[in-house]
């Protein structure tokens, strides 16, 4: 009975934030906008069961010449917070707007057109991002066993591994060759680079130490009110999560020392921190 009631709720909550995303999709076509949804919806689309998962975020790629608009006209919202714009794709990828979108496909979302990524990059955007969080959510490896498992019979590996760089293909292969060590996915029918990967012992100390760790990152400026947060969060930092680094420095998954990417990592990431607990201090000094 508490199964059944589990599914319910996961089911309606699935639909409350279908609504939003459609009602948000229809606001950006119906102002001339082209955007593409990753992550959260067009994730849970792979799964057996798309309510098993749930999303609250819709993360939106904008073409860059269309970004300041798109970021304006959302401003206009009444509901925005849910809302992630992207400029192209930001750090999730390299490829461009035009050689994304060129490969994009339709699927329904009740009555709505949801544009989404091509499967092929689809799986490599959800492998960046995985790591880009320092691989601290285990969960989210479900997202890329779904991705790989009910992939579509023409998919394109060469696509998917090789149309970002050389670096990003090893980024690819990693992901997945820990959610093949972690979940057991079904790698037999992948190409021989996904099947015979190793993954360097520093990966996976790094991911099982967040695995057993109770603490997630929050940013530094909503520590400010309170110290002992504030220090733990700090303290989390230092060093920075060799994963994270890596992917901020565009370094490779070698097994090489992380030393000089966690160093380069301290310095990408001090100004944009500083930046905003500077902006959010004059925003409360302003109230």
């Amino acid at each position: 009975m508490a199964e059944v009631t589990r599914q319910r709720l996961e089911i309606l909550s699935y639909k409350v934030h279908e609504h939003r995303l459609k009602k948000a999709w229809r606001r950006f076509e119906n102002a001339g906008f082209k955007p593409i949804l990753i992550k959260g919806w067009a994730a849970a689309q792979y799964y057996n069961q798309p309510s098993e998962r749930q999303f609250n975020d819709i993360d939106l790629i904008i073409n860059p010449d269309e970004y300041d608009a798109a970021v304006n006209f959302l401003n206009q919202f009444d509901e925005n917070s849910n809302i992630d714009l992207h400029r192209c794709a930001k750090t999730l990828d390299n490829l461009t707007f035009e050689k994304l979108y060129s490969h994009t496909k339709t699927l329904k979302c009740g009555e709505t057109n949801i544009r989404v990524l091509c499967a092929e990059d689809h799986l490599r955007v959800l492998c960046v991002h995985w790591l880009i969080d320092g691989g601290a959510k285990k969960e989210k490896l479900r997202d890329i066993f779904y991705a790989v498992e009910n992939r579509p019979a023409h998919f394109d590996w060469d696509r998917c591994l090789n149309a970002a760089g050389e670096t990003r293909r090893n980024w690819v292969i990693c992901a997945i060759a820990l959610t093949n060590k972690y979940l057991g996915l079904d790698t037999k029918d992948t190409p021989l680079a996904v099947r015979s990967a190793t993954i360097p012992q520093w990966v996976v100390n790094a991911v099982e130490k967040e695995w057993r760790s109770n603490l997630s990152l929050r940013p530094l400026q909503y520590c400010l009110g309170d110290r002992r947060e504030l220090w733990r969060q700090l303290k989390k930092r230092i060093p920075p999560n060799p994963i994270q680094a890596t992917i901020d420095m565009e370094g490779e998954f070698d097994n090489g020392s992380r030393l000089i990417y966690q160093i380069g990592d301290v310095f990408f990431r001090l100004k944009p921190s500083v930046k905003r607990i500077l902006n959010l201090m004059l925003q409360n000094k302003r109230d």
